[in-house]
């Protein structure tokens, strides 16, 4: 039995990555702002936004920097975007920006690729505050399709910053790597996937020591022990008879029995942290779904939700352009999507969840993880706040829209009793 570890931006924000939306759009502002005070011009304009000198330039600006070196909260967020707009040192020059930063004045914090699709086909009732910008981008995708192209290259500059200063091996937590290779538990295997446990545990009894050796060299185990532990532990059980392996009692096999086989991390992030992680061998592999920073053509920045009602209708209107930053187009310019299938289809896998939302914006490529034959569970990590919630119940509710069969959803998503923090 293999395991797929879904990785998103809430696993380099654990390590200190300041990576959010919030902390790029900052970013932006610090960037252009400093460009606009070291030089002899009154106001500066790219394609987002025009800034403009004004008296508290210097001031705002070190407020900025302050906010970024201290760590943002959505409140200081909202204060200090505020500030920007009300004084008038910044204003968006199109509706996609500007609703960017409106969406961080009341919120201080935005998901800018649900506002792009939101944008790039605001038709639905429900997007009635976006049916004023109607006639900017209607028939017209391919301005807002620029705008999102800047954006992008701003975010590969604004990461590639943090990568190259900041992603560590001390950043590295032991704890996490412990609970990404933790043994496979029965409790989390889906009823309706008993006999993929059962197929496990009949294929495991057969492994010659040379495979247990190989597997604990892998997870970075004493491989003589493991080996010789595990074949002392089927040696006892033979002892019961000609039936053994029918009778075997594997609650008192070790641990190390319940490893997964192998183990794909699916990096929904940019960055190269998950690589540190998992080293490249028959056993573990990072997959960038989403490209990586170190080949930025391959930086996949859009929406992926085939499952809407109105991506049809969008399709139907016979215009590439609103297709260009579709997610599930794009994963057909490499071969990371087909790794993938080829994983999940060669054996039962279970999921973990480590810092994904399991938002919208990703739901087509979830929806094939999730809804899959081979898939024997689903395993959220929450997080917990400084005030003691937790996100549990909003992972839960973000995961059950990537499923079109309630019932399994039901079955296969492990329950807060067995989950574990992050």
């Amino acid at each position: 039995m293999n395991r797929v570890i879904l990785i998103g931006n809430g696993f380099d924000l654990s390590h200190g990555l300041k990576t959010s939306y919030a902390d790029f759009i900052l970013w932006y502002c610090e960037k252009r702002i400093k460009e606009l005070m070291s030089s002899d011009m009154n106001e500066s304009k790219d394609l987002l936004c025009t800034f403009r000198k004004r008296n508290d330039s210097n001031s705002i600006l070190k407020q900025i920097q302050n906010l970024r070196q201290q760590g943002e909260t959505t409140e200081k967020v909202d204060e200090i975007i505020k500030k920007i707009i009300n004084r008038g040192l910044a204003k968006p020059e199109n509706p996609f920006f500007k609703n960017i930063f409106d969406t961080l004045s009341n919120k201080g914090w935005v998901d800018i690729e649900n506002v792009y699709y939101r944008f790039l086909f605001p038709f639905n009732e429900v997007r009635n505050s976006f049916n004023q910008y109607k006639f900017h981008y209607e028939n017209n995708p391919d301005t807002l399709n620029k705008e999102l192209a800047h954006i992008k290259s701003l975010l590969i500059e604004y990461l590639d910053s943090i990568q190259k200063y900041i992603v560590k091996d001390s950043i590295l937590s032991s704890e996490i790597w412990k609970k990404m290779v933790a043994h496979i538990q029965k409790r989390d295997i889906a009823v309706s996937s008993e006999d993929c446990w059962t197929k496990m545990l009949q294929q495991r009894v057969s492994y010659p020591k040379e495979v247990w050796g190989a597997m604990a060299d892998a997870y970075y185990e004493d491989a003589f022990a493991i080996s010789a532990t595990i074949s002392r532990f089927l040696r006892d059980q033979s002892n019961a008879g000609t039936d053994w392996i029918k009778n075997i009692n594997f609650d008192s096999a070790p641990n190390f029995f319940f490893k997964p086989d192998r183990i794909m991390m699916v990096n929904f992030n940019y960055t190269r942290l998950a690589d540190m992680y998992f080293p490249y061998n028959d056993y573990f592999c990072v997959n960038h779904i989403h490209g990586n920073l170190k080949e930025p053509d391959s930086v996949i920045f859009g929406y992926g939700d085939e499952m809407d009602e109105n991506y049809k209708r969008m399709s139907d209107k016979n215009d590439n352009e609103y297709l260009r930053n579709i997610k599930s187009i794009k994963y057909l310019e490499a071969a990371n999507y087909r790794n993938l299938l080829e994983f999940i289809e060669s054996d039962c896998f279970q999921i973990f969840i480590i810092g994904h939302s399991c938002g919208n914006s990703d739901r087509t490529l979830l929806n094939t993880l999730f809804e899959h034959k081979n898939c024997v569970s689903v395993k959220p990590f929450y997080h917990v706040f400084k005030e003691g919630r937790d996100n549990y119940m909003e992972l839960v509710q973000n995961i059950s829209r990537n499923f079109t069969d309630k019932q399994l959803m039901r079955d296969r998503v492990v329950n807060k009793t067995f989950c574990e923090t992050i």
